[in-house]
This record gives C-alpha cells, sequence and structure tokens, in this order.
C-alpha cells in the first residue's frame, strides 16, 4: 500500500512541476496563435494585402506595422504619415463617444505603452494618436460590437 501512495505522490509532484514549468510557455502560444502581425512599406500594399486593414490609412503612409486578434475585432496599427495629419474622414479632438480601450489581448514592440491616455482623434472605429507624423491607432472589438448593435455603423 505504501509503494502505492509514493508513486501516486510522485506523480502528483511530477504534474505539479511540469504545470509550473511550461504552463506560462502554453499560455503564451495559445495566446500568440490567435494573433496575426504584419509590416509593410506602404499603405496601399497592407490594404491590398489585409481586407481587415482600415480603409481610411492612406495610400501613401509608411512603415505600416498591423496587429489584430484573429478571434474578435481588437487591432493595432502605426504607420507613419507624410503630411503629419490625421487622413481624411478622421474626427481630431476626443471623440464624443468615449475612447475606446487598449485590446488587453494584444502586444507588440512597435506599439508603445500608455498611448491611449494621449488620444488626438479617431478613424472610423480607431483611437487614434499622432505624434508628429507618427500614427497610432487601436480598435478595441468589444467597444466594435457594441457600436455595431446600437446602429453606430462607422467604417473599419
Amino acid at each position: 500500500m505504501s509503494k502505492v501512495a509514493v508513486g501516486v505522490a510522485g506523480t502528483g509532484m511530477a504534474v505539479a512541476v511540469a504545470t509550473i514549468a511550461i504552463g506560462p510557455r502554453v499560455s503564451d502560444w495559445y495566446d500568440g496563435r490567435h494573433q496575426e502581425q504584419a509590416s509593410y512599406a506602404k499603405g496601399s500594399d497592407a490594404k491590398a494585402d489585409r481586407r481587415s486593414m482600415p480603409s481610411w490609412l492612406p495610400d501613401n503612409a509608411t512603415s505600416v506595422h498591423y496587429l489584430m486578434s484573429t478571434t474578435g475585432d481588437d487591432r493595432l496599427l502605426s504607420a507613419t504619415l507624410p503630411d503629419g495629419r490625421l487622413p481624411a474622414g478622421c474626427t481630431v479632438g476626443t471623440p464624443a463617444r468615449s475612447v475606446h480601450p487598449m485590446p488587453a489581448s494584444l502586444r507588440a514592440g512597435w506599439f508603445p505603452e500608455g498611448v491611449a491616455a494621449r488620444t488626438t482623434g479617431s478613424c472610423g472605429h480607431y483611437s487614434v494618436t499622432l505624434t508628429g507624423s507618427q500614427l497610432y491607432a487601436w480598435q478595441d472589438g468589444a467597444a466594435v460590437q457594441a457600436a455595431l448593435r446600437t446602429g453606430h455603423q462607422a467604417k473599419h
């Protein structure tokens, strides 16, 4: 009977150690497999490659970086705008509706922390920050779905 107890205890300890050692990697893998990331030289290249790219992104934008959730509408986007102005159709200033929160599930080295605190406008369902000629834009999937349910549809 004691050999069985020792075997069960040993197996339990092995499972616990494996869970502690491997668990975080499995979580990172699971989260990361529901995301797609891409970079493009120009806005026109990005829009030609991805239907999910917002139509308001100027064709002449450069250094475009994009991260999207494949299980929802969460998006991060950065681009350099040659004229340093928000694209046509975008609104300057804090939108009348609340600023969309940053998607908690998305993180990218090219997208700075805390950028949501410096929101300068909105483009479609995206909240945006323009610093010089650098545009940072994010879309929170839950906010998009809520807006669509209430009938406030806007282009990506």
